[in-house]
This record gives structure tokens, sequence and C-alpha cells, in this order.
């Protein structure tokens, strides 16, 4: 609730503070880790008992969570690593909190009551999946009774007053409420997803018959050679590849004539020329007669 109605004015308020402590060599990692410090300590004062130290190491915990963000974005390093160290953080966080007061309630002797705080951890769980899981579908699971922000301050009040059926029913409220949100908002873009995936495959579809169709180079009622009769797209192409084709074989075969007729040629000049050398060689010179 706070981060889908009030985050613009607590960003406003917090972004002075985060860029005070960045000027003085605060990172936002820094805060992260020491948050989980803190967190884990406020379980330890629930778990011995303590919960006035308890409340003070909780408030602690979530000014931590609430800064790391401001002096990330004041020193240009809000990255994709922080962002999930920073989740994993948070998630580490409730589980360790949700422990300490399960030890408490164990060690006061509460029985079944102290199943609850695994019950709101379970649904807490399932809190922050359903938004992690809708970011990464490009969806958006913001918002509900129950947020981070408002467990922290509900569980500061469970540490005085018995509040943690009210903790349970709320932060289930806020689970099926992202749920619904998510489904309509994925059953919304399904249906439009579809329908640009069939706009594409039947643009596509026409692109291609209209480039062959273009490409082809044939216009329609083409004329065939022999009989004059107007012939289609597909035929005339094959007519006219045959011609080509059939003239391609008619030069080759003309040129291998002339090639055979001129070696023919000159084998029979050769031939003559050497019978005649021949015979006047053998025939035996005739000198002046007596």
């Amino acid at each position: 609730m706070f981060d889908g109605r009030w985050r613009d004015a607590v960003d406003r308020s917090t972004g002075p503070v985060g860029a005070a402590l960045h000027r003085r060599g605060i990172t936002a990692d820094v805060l992260t880790a020491t948050g989980l410090v803190s967190a884990t300590a406020t379980a330890a004062a629930v778990a011995t008992g303590h919960l006035h130290i308890a409340i003070i190491f909780l408030i602690l915990t979530g000014l931590h969570d609430l800064l790391d963000g401001p002096v990330a974005k004041a020193a240009g390093t809000a990255s994709v690593r922080g962002a999930f160290f920073d989740s994993v953080t948070d998630r580490v966080a409730d589980a360790v909190l949700m422990g300490g007061v399960t030890w408490y309630l164990i060690g006061r002797h509460e029985g079944h009551l102290a199943i609850l705080p695994l019950a709101v951890l379970g649904v807490t769980a399932l809190v922050s999946y359903e938004r992690a899981k809708a970011e990464s579908l490009g969806l958006s699971a913001k918002g509900g009774l129950m947020e981070r922000a408002e467990r922290m301050i509900l569980l500061g009040i469970a540490f005085f007053v018995p509040v943690l059926w009210v903790m349970l029913a709320l932060i289930s409220v806020t689970a099926i409420a992202r749920f619904v949100k998510v489904w309509n908002e994925a059953s919304g873009k399904d249906v439009a997803e579809r329908r640009r995936v069939v706009a594409w495959r039947e643009g596509k579809v026409e692109s291609r018959w209209r480039t062959w169709r273009e490409g082809a180079g044939v216009p329609r009622g083409v004329a065939n050679q022999r009989t004059g009769v107007p012939v289609g797209r597909w035929r005339a192409r094959r007519q006219e590849s045959m011609s080509s084709r059939s003239g391609r074989t008619l030069r080759e075969r003309r040129a291998l004539r002339q090639h055979a007729h001129s070696d023919g040629t000159s084998g029979n000049g050769g031939s003559r020329s050497r019978e005649s050398g021949g015979s006047n060689r053998s025939r035996p010179s005739r000198g002046p007669q007596s």
C-alpha cells in the first residue's frame, strides 16, 4: 500500500537523506548488509524475550531497508546486482525475524500458536514470489494491503499486542489480490500478443506472395510460342527456360561441328603434302638422255 500510493512522497523525503549518507561514504550495499545484521539482532532479542530492545533493532532494520535505495540513486550505482542483493537479503531477514518469533512462542509454551509465524513466513514468500515472477514476465504486481513496510510496522505492534492472526489474514489477502491482478493483466497481454502474432504471420505470408509474384518477371497472358494461346505465368517461365536451354544446346553443337570440321580439313592437307613429298623422294631423278 505504501509502495503503490505514497512511494513518490517517500522518495522525495528520503532523497536528501540518501545524498547526505553518500557524501559521508556510506554505500547502498553497506546499508543492505547492516540491515540484515540488525534483523538478526531483532530476532535474537525477540527469542530471548527482550521485546523492548527488539523494537529498537526492528526500527533500525526498517531504516536500513528504506535508505539503501536512495543512497544507490544518489551515488548513481543502482544496478541489477544491487537489486538482487537487496531482494535476497530481505527474504533472509524475513525468515530470521519469523524464526525469532517462533522461538519466543515455543519458549512460552504457547502450543499450536507457534505455527503462526511459519504460516506468516510462507504467505510472505508467496507475495514476494508473485511480484518477482510477474516482473520477470513484464507485468506489474505492486500494491496490496501488506507489503514489506506494512509487515515491519505490524510486526513491531505484535511485540506488544498479539496480532499474528490479523497479520496472517492481511498478508493472505495481499497474496490473493496480487494473484488476481497479475492474472487479469496477463490475460489481456496474452490476447494482445496473440493478435500481434496473427497479424505478423498474415503480413509475412502476404509479403512473401507479393515478392514472388513481383519477382516472377512474367506478366499474365503471355502467348505460347507454338500455338499463340495465352498461357499462365508458370508455363511462361518454363517455356522461357526451355527455350533458353535449347538455344544454348544448339550453340554448343554448332561450335563442336565447326571445331571438328576445322580439324578434319587440316588433317587432309597434311596427308597430301606428305604423300607428294614421299613420292618425289622415291622417284629416281632423270638426267639428260644420251
